[in-house]
């Protein structure tokens, strides 16, 4: 496991939001949603110069909208979208979620196992969450990260 770190300021998402108690499945449901929908939203997304998407993402907060970790780490909210510019307006069906800025932590999501070594390696460095984990996918590779918020900025 390679970890990695990195600052991000705020930044928005606008996708499609569900939460744990929707059920079994519900955050594969939410991808294919806003997946299958993502002609509402792409005029949106923020882009490199290129004209490629900047960051495809899995947001998460407690329910409280804090954006603090999961109860449990089994109990919250989910955001399947994409980073958008601020003053982007979600269209009617699609929440924006503005993700406050943080100092990460990340690591590549190679397998089930992510999330608990990542958790253990930050008990074993007295390193304390700052927020919820959230889910990242590089549109460039393909790769899918985890980001863990370790300093809010």
């Amino acid at each position: 496991m390679k970890i990695e770190t990195c600052t991000k300021e705020t930044f928005a998402v606008i996708g499609k939001e569900g939460a744990t108690n929707d059920g079994e499945g519900f955050i594969q449901k939410l991808w294919d949603d806003a997946n299958s929908h993502f002609n509402e939203i792409a005029h949106l997304a923020k882009r490199d110069d290129k004209g490629n998407l900047l960051g495809i993402w899995g947001a998460m907060s407690d329910f409280s909208r804090l954006f603090n970790p999961w109860d449990h780490f089994s109990q919250g909210l989910y955001l399947a979208g994409v980073e958008c510019s601020d003053d982007a307006e979600a269209p009617y069906g699609w929440t924006k979620w503005l993700v406050p800025g943080y100092e990460y932590i990340y690591v590549e999501n190679e397998n089930n196992n992510t999330f608990p070594d990542v958790i253990k390696y930050l008990e074993e460095n007295n390193i304390s969450l700052a927020g919820a984990v959230n889910d990242f996918i590089c549109p460039e590779t393909g790769k899918n990260y985890m980001f863990f918020p370790v300093r809010r900025l």
